[in-house]
């Protein structure tokens, strides 16, 4: 905001809208509603907003719940090179796996309350999450981003891809599954990351059109897990972003452009669940 030609009251209803609207905005949405002239303008503000999602100094997920591990594709499909070849990114996720508390008090109908943001009806529900770019599938970079994002304590279950064999050495407490591609198992196995990875494709399909440039692909990952984090409150994820922003370094137009801005692969936690 420093130094910005933009009004701060833009800037300020800008973070609004980005952080309390359920499926997110584009530039093009985001621009009519702030009423800009440029889109280039619309699209660096939402970039600046979006290096402010990060708290580097963040927990790791699972210090008391199980948490669910595993990868997918993310982008579109390319045409004329051949069969099998596309240019997508592989994407690693990490999920909580809460388990609904019993309240003690019932309803005159015998149903649970709904409170504290947690949904009545399912015995289970997504904690933190974590999303990140991968390099590749190998095992360095496979561990290194559990080692850096996931407590060692944690029940951790992910599929039987050898890249994740040397977690047992590591301390932690691997339950690894073959789920040689059946679906069923998946289901048992990993619901709620593979219900993550669904969800992400449809918001990146839905507001953006499924157009995310690789080298922005990051920053996108990181503003979907801030909202998903903060979906209960989402007053507390307006609160947040204007706190961090204060403090994080933003890209410039140029940075942007050229794409030599580097995002982190730090994703920001539930300030509600430390």
């Amino acid at each position: 905001m420093q130094s910005s030609h933009t009004p701060l009251s833009t800037w300020f209803w800008g973070a609004y809208l980005l952080t309390t609207q359920t499926p997110g905005m584009s530039a093009l949405q985001f621009q009519r509603q702030l009423g800009l002239s440029r889109y280039e303008t619309a699209f660096v503000i939402l970039h600046k907003l979006r290096s402010s999602m990060v708290r580097p100094e963040r927990d790791k997920v699972g210090s008391e719940h199980p948490v669910e591990i595993d990868e997918c594709l993310v982008g579109g499909e390319t045409r004329g090179e051949g069969r099998g070849v596309h240019h997508k990114a592989t994407v690693i996720g990490a999920v909580e796996v809460r388990e609904r508390k019993k309240d003690k008090d019932r309803t005159a109908k015998g149903k649970d309350d709904h409170r504290h943001g947690v949904p009545s009806k399912m015995k289970v529900y997504a904690g933190r999450l974590r999303l990140q770019v991968l390099p590749d599938r190998s095992a360095k970079s496979l561990t290194t981003f559990v080692q850096e994002n996931v407590a060692i304590t944690c029940k951790l279950m992910t599929d039987g891809c050898p890249g994740y064999t040397t977690l047992p050495d590591l301390g932690y407490d691997h339950h690894p599954l073959v789920l040689a591609g059946d679906p069923d198992k998946a289901e048992a196995h990993l619901p709620m990351i593979h219900l993550v990875f669904s969800n992400l494709k449809t918001w990146i399909l839905g507001t953006h059109h499924g157009r995310i440039e690789p080298q922005h692909l990051q920053a996108y990952l990181n503003e979907y897990v801030f909202r998903f984090n903060r979906r209960f409150y989402p007053m507390t994820a307006f609160n947040s972003i204007l706190g961090m922003a204060a403090r994080s370094v933003s890209p410039t137009y140029a940075q942007l452009y050229s794409g030599t801005w580097r995002r982190s692969a730090f994703v920001e936690l539930n300030p509600t669940a430390s």
